[in-house]
């Protein structure tokens, strides 16, 4: 272990050293570019542009030079000047890499560089924020200058047109969030014509608080949804049902995996409340469906730590945030199971019909980079999946914080107990105090028993995200009590008001271990910028959620040695933090696994998304005629059909009356066709004459329009009406396919495997079911006059 962290710290000062050379270039400009005009200096972006885009200079032979403009450019319009430390983030960034920067350490400023040198080249740069408040402020703020040295900005939020979106896209620097950027790509492979489409072909990013976009958010695939068919009433039934079971006795819940399952005896009771002689049969697989959901939903899913109620709607609290997240859904109908458990009205289920995860998404541009906190942790991950390396970047200061060890309490309450007299104590000599919480309900718990103690405090949680910003500015100032969900103000700064430095800096308290060390490391980093003092220090007990499920066995052995029984005993050791972090390790490895299973599960769907938008796109985007495409087709049709009725050793065995059905009913118009016509002949002759039937017809339709763009319109409309269909179709179907093959595993099967080969088996069949429809639909339909899509 020792061996590999030398070597990790080693390869980062190596890299830091190779990149402080170019820094070296960069501040050689400083004097030479201080004194120019600010028309000479704006000047700069014109000649750089027409050196990487007609000269065939790279972005790496003017990165000296663009950086230097951009810092100067910095000091004049912003008041602010890249330091040498952001220069070398600003470096990692630009090579496609993480810059993993302190908190406090300026991260805002350090990407103008990047992303003015590559927007140098005209193809667009996307910088990707957490939430659409820090899109709009660094658009805003940051885009002064890059307005000032003549680029263009756009910001692209959710309630835009898809005009807007469009020129937003346009622009040379586009700011938007993650999830936007991901439902842009997948609408845009919806539309029906070229010109609906809003994005350019994806060039470079990068993406703020990589971790939680990249790591976080990994596990949660971006979908869009049509109406599926309604049945609000067994939802109900379900719930109803399940109210009346009994933990142990009708059910059993394993908590480390939080699954849950009927036990013999809730079995019966199900099949005597719903008048079944066996649950389990193949005509109750929606009522058994129904009744895990329902489960789930009154016994795994909590009130105010996994979602919220608000204004009548079942909200999703995103776990690692505590931020509510808009227009999120529980899939497979475990939101509609919540939805009658909260006795709220429940919400048609869905159907998926276009589907990505944010991995796919982000490995889709051609180059990649991203700058956080807190990186290191996961830097394995980074490396494998999305090819960046991890780049410490040195402070500008020393961090002079004191980070203590944690304390730990028999229980809950006597550790809440404890954190209230810290607060007081600070508070009373004026020490601004951060209290991170993991859940909204203990956010909520905490603000009470300070309400109680006449403790005046700000709440920021799931409930109150959009005033943020303004209430995590404010908590630096004297004397100000915060409690604020793990990763609020994520992005957001705290300045220490006056007098603070004096009493200890910002004081940050935790009350409980995330699952994640690397949110953890991120709430103590609110505390101790830019060699600010501060101090941090968490609180845990054996009740909390982590300790519960992981090590506390071991921990409470101890405490038993140790002969401590006391409910007010506490105990600070370094065995504690440390038995903690292996508990984190681990959580962490899990998430991983589920992660990078996630991600093989969606590259079986990566490949087959891109063949079926490839072609797509070639659809929408011709501008003569599709007969190149709609022609092989039908021949692959007429081939396929022919096969299956010229099976047997004989002419006698084969059926050639089906083989007749399929030419009238699918190929010709023409009434004089006979079923004679098809006697007597070879499989090749066959073939020929059903091709000569489908060319002969083709031309006849050809010849009929007047107007050619009639029928490219024609061929457009049945392609595009056909392959959509079936496509939404088939992921709804893999969908469920990827919800029910882990089962196979019980059979000794590899269900990754099965599902990539059922999966290759699926999708041959939906494009031979494609070519059979764009055959049928082509070739027997009556081109009619001002068609459209």
């Amino acid at each position: 272990m020792a061996n590999f962290l030398k070597s990790w710290v080693e390869n980062d000062k190596r890299e830091v050293n190779r990149m402080d050379k170019i820094a070296d270039k960069v501040i050689s400009y400083e004097d030479e570019y201080a004194q120019l005009s600010d028309e000479a200096l704006k000047a700069k972006t014109p000649e750089l542009k027409k050196r990487v885009q007609e000269d065939g200079e790279s972005l790496d032979d003017v990165l000296p030079e663009a950086f230097a403009t951009c810092r100067e450019g910095a000091k004049r319009v912003l008041g602010l000047f890249p330091f040498r430390v952001q220069i070398i983030g600003g470096i990692t960034l630009h090579e496609g890499n993480i810059a993993e920067m302190k908190t406090g350490e300026g991260k805002t400023l350090t990407a103008t560089m990047p992303v003015y040198l590559n927007a140098l080249e005209g193809k667009g740069v996307h910088v990707v924020t957490v939430n659409e408040y820090l899109s709009s402020r660094d658009a805003t703020e940051m885009g002064e200058l890059y307005n000032w040295l003549g680029l263009s900005v756009g910001l692209n939020l959710n309630e835009k047109s898809a005009e807007q979106k469009r020129e937003a896209y346009n622009c040379d620097i586009t700011y938007s969030t993650n999830s936007e950027l991901g439902f842009d790509y997948l609408r845009d492979n919806m539309v029906v014509y070229k010109e609906e489409m809003v994005q350019r072909p994806l060039r470079y990013a990068i993406v703020d608080e990589v971790d939680s976009i990249l790591i976080d958010e990994a596990r949660t695939p971006l979908i869009i949804s049509g109406q599926a068919e309604k049945s609000t009433a067994l939802y109900i039934r379900a719930d109803r049902f399940v109210k009346t079971l009994k933990e142990d006795d009708d059910f059993k819940i394993d908590w480390p995996t939080k699954t849950i399952s009927l036990s013999e005896q809730g079995i019966k009771k199900a099949e005597k409340n719903f008048g079944l002689s066996n649950l389990y049969d193949t005509d109750n697989m929606a009522l058994t469906h129904h009744l895990d959901q329902a489960l789930r939903a009154n016994f795994i899913m909590l009130h105010d730590i996994d979602y919220v109620v608000q204004d009548g709607q079942v909200m999703i609290v995103d776990q690692f945030t505590g931020r509510v997240m808009e227009g999120r859904r529980y899939s497979d109908g475990l939101h509609q199971a919540i939805e009658a458990k909260e006795g709220v009205e429940i919400q048609d289920e869905s159907k998926t019909m276009a589907n990505i995860t944010y991995q796919n998404y982000f490995r889709m541009y051609d180059k990649l980079s991203g700058m956080t906190g807190t990186a290191k942790t996961e830097e394995e991950e980074f490396r494998e999946i999305y090819n960046m390396e991890c780049i410490g970047i040195p402070t500008n200061k020393p961090v002079i914080r004191v980070d203590r060890s944690d304390v730990l309490y028999p229980t809950i309450d006597s550790k809440f107990k404890a954190v209230i007299e810290d607060i007081k104590e600070r508070h009373t000599k004026g020490q601004p105090v951060l209290v991170g919480t993991v859940a909204v309900e203990s956010s909520e718990r905490l603000s009470h028993l300070l309400d109680e103690a006449g403790i005046p405090h700000a709440v920021l949680n799931a409930k109150n995200h959009f005033k943020e910003a303004e209430i995590i500015m404010n908590a630096g100032q004297k004397g100000a009590v915060t409690i604020a969900t793990n990763m609020a103000g994520r992005g957001t700064d705290i300045k220490l008001g006056p007098g603070v430095r004096e009493v200890g800096g910002l004081c940050v308290l935790g009350t409980e271990r995330h699952e994640s060390r690397r949110i953890d490391n991120q709430l103590r980093g609110r505390s101790g910028r830019q060699g600010d003092p501060g101090e941090t220090i968490f609180y845990m007990s054996l009740e909390d959620d982590l300790m519960k499920r992981f090590g506390s066995d071991r921990i409470k052995a101890f405490l038993e040695r140790m002969r401590i029984d006391d409910d007010d005993a506490v105990i600070q050791s370094r065995m504690i933090s440390r038995q903690v972090e292996s508990a984190q390790k681990r959580v962490e490895g899990n998430n991983y696994d589920t992660r990078k299973q996630t991600l093989q599960y969606d590259d079986v769907m990566r490949e087959q998304r891109e063949v079926i938008y490839k072609e797509r796109f070639e659809v929408i985007q011709e501008t003569k005629d599709l007969g190149h495409i709609l022609m092989p087709m039908v021949k692959r049709t007429i081939g396929h059909q022919i096969d299956l009725f010229t099976q047997g050793e004989t002419p006698k065995d084969w059926n050639l009356d089906a083989l007749y059905d399929f030419v009238i009913n699918s190929l010709t118009n023409d009434a004089n066709f006979k079923r004679a016509q098809l006697d007597n002949r070879t499989v090749a002759e066959l073939t020929a004459l059903l091709n000569k039937i489908a060319d002969d017809n083709f031309a006849t339709k050809t010849k009929l329009l007047t107007d050619p763009t009639q029928l490219l319109e024609f061929e457009k409309v049945v392609i595009l009406r056909v392959v959509d269909e079936h496509w939404t179709d088939h992921i709804d179907a893999m969908d469920r396919l990827r919800q029910s093959i882990g089962l196979r595993g019980y059979g000794q099967m590899n269900p990754l495997v099965e599902y990539q080969e059922e999966g290759f088996r699926m999708f041959e069949e939906m494009i031979s079911d494609i070519d059979y429809d764009v055959t049928r639909l082509f070739m027997k339909a009556e081109i009619r006059q001002n068609i459209r899509r």
